[in-house]
């Protein structure tokens, strides 16, 4: 310290040649965090990638299971969709009578029994006709 108030530069301050091991170190400490902060940010861009495949995958089911599927692919593609007309059309609409007390003395497997059973004859007979569907599950 008391050689640092001298007036000539020579004797005011020696340095020692430092050690560059230590900066060596702090260079592949930060290249160590640097490759796990890359790492971690390449899995979390894999799992949103896939998150966000399964929720496209998801609408995509959706959307064809309300549309028939030409109408849903050229949604997919931005396109228009022009309306269809026809000539004649069926829309049938049903009723359990006496459902409300049936499903009161009924077991909840009695009642998802009774009406899968009911959906699935309504579902064979429609299958004989050319008709589109649009039924409870769609909404």
């Amino acid at each position: 310290l008391k050689d640092c108030g001298r007036e000539g530069v020579i004797g005011r301050f020696e340095s020692h040649p430092t050690n560059n091991q230590g900066s060596t170190s702090i260079l592949n400490n930060l290249l160590s965090r640097m490759e796990q902060y890359a790492n971690n940010l390449e899995n979390l861009v894999e799992e949103r990638t896939q998150a966000y495949l399964e929720e496209k995958r998801k609408a995509e089911n959706l959307l064809y299971q309300i549309l028939p599927h030409s109408v849903a692919e050229q949604l997919k593609r931005g396109e228009t969709v022009q309306a269809e007309a026809f000539d004649s059309v069926t829309i049938y609409f049903s009723d359990i009578v006496g459902f409300t007390s049936l499903s009161a003395e009924s077991t909840p497997l009695q009642v998802v029994t009774l009406l899968n059973d009911l959906y699935t004859c309504f579902d064979a007979i429609i299958d004989n006709f050319d008709v589109y569907k649009v039924g409870p599950e769609q909404f």
